[in-house]
């Protein structure tokens, strides 16, 4: 028999309100320091600082309500010997650095010149991240801590181009009115760095695009570009009706979708010319009514320090219907961007149904594509993962396809959250999956409203719902709560996130920045007041233990269908708090939807209470005068008893772990509360197989409200290679680096160690000294000519690299770091070399590997292989070769097709002349990285090469044989040649001659 079960309800009549359930520390804007890279004051709360190939300078006020304040408080500042610090981090550099003590010219600011080798040797265009700054007083105490970015504008690609012929405010606003939609992209790694575009009507023509460094701070502070003849030339004629559609900036390139086709820009590392080159890629039987109607979509990565198996993919998806002459009206393609190919396999065009495409995205974390279906005649939507191969999709799912709801009737679009694993499908409802879309989970609901596009911040996890009627709605990476932002009223209007997560709205005309905490969901400045978020009816509370509460919200049986919803917990009151009008305080934590009973209460939410609700009196409410009775009926009787004393909660661990690719990394967790009842957590984490990629690890606080500044964490973990993992040659011989400087090192006979190689210098062939053939060139001078150029194959041989395409060695930018640096890439730049006398007989190769924590001797398994890099021969290596290391090599050998050797008592002879430029490898498979180094060694007094020593010797005794003979020849004949001469001698002069001359 059942056991009765008795729910004792109070039913609150009244209405309670929601409020957020979090308060959080604002940055303090009344006192602050506002720092800039120039003597003059800001008013810029959000620090920008820019990185050149100069030192960074960085001046820094305090800013008070006044002043005089100010000026006080510095003046308690030095007198006590304080100064502000400058933290500069990214995720993988940390380091700080101190203001002087003293005040900058006796005025109310401090100073510091940072050299831009103490935060980056490098140079070279790249993907690199952006930089976070914090001015700060006192470290870990946040007492006027001001936060703000710093910019490398030497590396991030986008900046070393320009995007066509350059255009003022006022040339914008000619055309403003023709507007009907704008687009923005961001750089992956550097989200201050982005794009503006403007979306035309039929009445309009032309390709207009903005640039920021400044995540669109101010509108004045855009540069504004027309690339309208960029796109004309490659249409060989002009074309009405040209405008932007689309666009997505890469790591490395810039694709930008057009109402006549689709451009994407060469390799932005590598700038040929001043102005960005863009080429059109072609898709058959796609016309301009087909272009303004399509899409791009990206799987926004950020790949600095970038390894081998990091790509990036673009998709672009026409809104049309298949016919039988199209391959696909949906096309991928991985950079350089240039094959796109369909999304759909060959196999899936033979079937007899084909489901619309709505997108497909590749997930780079897990290798596979991921497709989003929609079947146009049943309304039904589903997912589709299909491994990849070869960047081919499978034709066989990796999972059962996940059929949603057909209350999901509308979807729009599907989107990755930023270096992420979070999955976002989107329309008039939004689900997430955390498991590469095997699953998903629903987020929320909007009935007759959809989303149409949204915006994303890594810094923040923070994630901006865009509707269709011009609400918004934020939600926080992984979680499955959201809350109503506000409501713009802007026709034409899109959001942006910069590097820090402050939001901006912007318009056309204009930008609007919400200047509150980043990430705290409290986007006041540009929402205005937070929307209410309570409903209109009663709530019945019941205590399942002194600090947690149940609340079940009433709907009455006579309710309309359509009208119900307005009487339920929804997901967007999640993470808010329930306010009684008069006392009491709970926070939600769950929600409850009820199928079959309680009769009335479709909905219930779990909360933990803040302040407890206080208990009223008979004056206040007359619902509390009566009596509860329990009747005895027949042999059952209740007994009810509520023990508190002693009462210890069960605590859950408020914090999941979630691995975006759980086949490449083993990931353990331990948790634990201590006494003080703050949870720990312990994560382990190991490579499987030794398989290279990465994956984000998710860190999530799953009962945050959004509200809060950080509710999800998400390393990137790479299976790869230790960026501070290296393998160095040490000398034989140490040289001080002032030596260095000078040139000048000489040993205990007078020998100068170090050569300063000739400008344009390129080292000896197998041919001769003269006939030079490597494409490498050192100490490299544009402005100067290039010896050992007489042959024709050295001519034609032989490559500027740092110095390409500029007119002189100071043009070529050589950093210290490059001119010392033993890399062939800076052969340019290098200078100075090890010299040697000949011949270098059993030089020890001494190789070391270098981490973070430790360094150890190279030896086995550790084998490596040897090559010279200008190909020259004339030198030879000798090891030991124990029975172990001799089975590595015999197997290694044929594979890698060089010579291997143990590192272990490795000794180098050079029978050559000149410079010797030496690459050694260690053999693949023993380690995650490509760990190489390079070394190089000149040999200088070296006596004549073959056959000119020969040649001299054999003469010298031709020479000699000669004159000993010849002495042997006047000996045996009496002749005497010294007499003779002095007779001559004397007779000439005794006897002068003499001359007439007749007329």
């Amino acid at each position: 028999m059942e056991s009765p079960l008795i729910y004792i309800m109070i039913l609150l009549l009244n209405v309670f309100e929601f409020s957020s359930g979090v308060a959080y520390n604002k940055r303090e804007k009344e006192n602050h320091f506002a720092c800039s890279s120039e003597e003059v004051p800001t008013d810029n709360q959000i620090i920008k600082l820019f990185l050149s190939v100069d030192s960074l300078k960085v001046y820094c006020f305090f800013r008070s309500k006044s002043e005089d304040t100010s000026r006080a408080f510095l003046s308690v500042f030095t007198s006590g010997g304080l100064a502000p610090k400058l933290i500069i981090s990214n995720s993988t550099y940390h380091d700080d650095f101190h203001f002087n003590l003293s005040l900058f010219n006796n005025r109310a600011l401090w100073f510091i010149d940072i050299p831009r080798e103490s935060i980056t040797v490098n140079t070279d265009i790249a993907a690199v991240e952006e930089w976070t700054i914090k001015v700060t007083m006192h470290k870990g105490l946040n007492i006027y801590d001001t936060e703000g970015t710093l910019l490398d504008l030497v590396r991030e690609p986008i900046l070393q181009w320009t995007l066509g012929s350059e255009i003022s405010n006022s040339q914008v606003k000619l055309f403003l009115p023709h507007v009907i939609d704008i687009k923005v992209a961001k750089c992956p790694c550097a989200n201050d760095v982005a794009l503006f575009g403007f979306i035309l009507n039929s009445t309009y023509n032309g390709v207009y695009i903005g640039k920021t460094i400044y995540g669109f701070r101010k509108y004045n502070e855009t540069t504004w570009h027309n690339l309208t003849d960029i796109i004309y030339s490659q249409l060989k004629d002009e074309h009405q009706g040209l405008t932007i559609i689309d666009m997505v900036l890469t790591n490395h390139f810039l694709v930008i979708l057009t109402s006549l086709g689709l451009y994407v820009s060469s390799d932005l590392r590598y700038p040929v010319t001043s102005h960005i080159q863009l080429s059109r890629a072609d898709f058959c039987g796609f016309e301009r009514v087909d272009y303004i109607k399509g899409k791009l979509w990206y799987n926004e990565k950020c790949f600095a320090n970038r390894e081998s198996f990091e790509v990036d993919y673009v998709t672009i998806t026409f809104d049309r219907n298949r016919t039988l002459s199209e391959s696909s009206s949906c096309f991928y393609s991985k950079e350089p961007f240039l094959h796109w190919l369909p999304c759909l396999p060959s196999t899936f065009k033979r079937a007899n149904f084909l489901p619309h495409v709505i997108t497909f995205l590749i997930d780079q974390e897990t290798k596979t594509g991921i497709y989003l279906f929609h079947d146009q005649n049943s309304k039904r939507t589903s997912v589709s993962v299909s491994v990849l191969k070869n960047d081919i999709p499978n034709s066989q799912p990796k999972f059962p396809n996940f059929q949603f709801p057909s209350s999901f009737s509308y979807p729009v679009g599907m989107v990755f959250h930023p270096r992420s694993h979070f999955l976002y499908v989107y329309g008039n409802q939004v689900w997430i999956s955390m498991d590469g879309g095997n699953t998903f989970e629903l987020v929320c609901d909007f009935l007759s409203n959809y989303v149409r596009k949204t915006a994303h911040s890594f810094y923040t996890s923070e994630i901006s719902l865009i509707t269709k009627n011009g609400r918004i709605y934020m939600t926080k990476a992984g979680l499955t709560r959201y809350t109503n932002s506000g409501r713009f009223s802007d026709n034409i209007f899109t959001l942006y996130y910069d590097h820090l997560g402050f939001i901006h709205k912007l318009t056309p005309e204009r930008f609007d920045t919400d200047l509150s905490s980043s990430g705290s969901g409290t986007s006041s400045t540009i929402f205005g007041t937070p929307p209410d978020l309570g409903f209109d009816t009663a709530l019945a509370p019941q205590f399942l233990s002194p600090n947690e509460m149940i609340f079940f919200a009433y709907v009455p049986l006579n309710e309309p269908k359509h009208k119900i919803y307005k009487r339920k917990f929804k997901n967007i009151h999640i993470g808010k708090v329930i306010s009684y009008s008069k006392n009491g305080n709970a926070y939600i934590r769950k929600l409850l939807v009820h199928a079959n009973r309680p009769l009335g209460f479709h909905t219930s939410v779990l909360t933990e209470i803040i302040e407890p609700f206080g208990v009223e009196k008979f004056s206040d409410s007359a619902s509390v005068y009566g009596s509860l009775k329990i009747y005895y009926t027949g042999n059952t009787f209740y007994h009810i008893e509520i023990t508190t004393a002693g009462m210890k909660l069960l605590q859950v661990p408020p914090v999941i772990v979630v691995v975006g690719n759980p086949a490449l990394l083993e990931v353990t967790t331990e948790g634990y509360f201590d006494v003080t009842d703050i949870y720990h957590l312990n994560t382990h984490i190991a490579s499987k197989f030794f398989h290279k990629g990465s994956t984000s690890l998710s860190l999530i606080m799953w009962e945050a409200s959004t509200s809060c500044s950080v509710t999800t964490m998400l390393p990137i973990i790479k299976s790869s290679c230790s960026y501070l993992k290296t393998l160095q040659h040490i000398p034989g011989r140490q040289i001080p680096p002032e030596d260095w400087i000078s040139g000048v090192h000489k040993d205990s006979q007078g020998f100068n160690m170090i050569k300063t190689l000739p400008v344009n210098y390129r080292p000896p062939s197998n041919m001769g000294i003269s006939i030079p053939l490597t494409d490498n060139i050192y100490h490299a001078d544009p402005s100067k000519p290039r010896p050992r150029s007489l042959f024709h194959k050295s001519k034609v041989t032989g490559q500027f690299k740092q110095c390409y395409n500029v007119p002189s060695r100071e043009m070529c930018n050589c950093t210290e770091h490059q001119k010392f640096s033993h890399a062939v890439a800076f052969s340019d730049c290098k200078e100075k070399v090890h010299r040697f006398k000949f011949p270098v007989t059993q030089y020890p190769v001494a190789l070391e590997i270098f981490t973070e924590n430790e360094k150890f001797a190279v030896e086995p398994p550790y084998l490596v292989t040897m090559t010279e890099v200008n190909k020259r021969q004339n030198w030879q290596l000798k090891h030991h070769m124990p029975e172990n290391v001799k089975k590595m090599k015999d197997y290694l050998e044929p594979l890698l097709n060089t010579p291997v050797y143990n590192p272990l008592g490795l000794n180098l002879s050079i029978k050559g002349s000149e410079l010797f430029h030496f690459k050694v490898s260690v053999v693949p498979g023993v380690s995650f990285c490509n760990l190489e180094e390079e070394f190089q060694i000149y040999v200088d007094e070296v006596p004549l090469p073959f056959p000119g020593h020969t040649l001299i010797a054999v003469a010298t005794s031709v020479v000699l044989g000669g004159l000993i003979f010849v002495s042997f020849i006047f000996r045996l004949r009496n002749i005497h040649p010294l007499r003779a001469f002095r007779r001559y001698i004397r007779g000439n002069t005794a006897n002068p001659s003499t001359m007439s001359i007749s007329s």
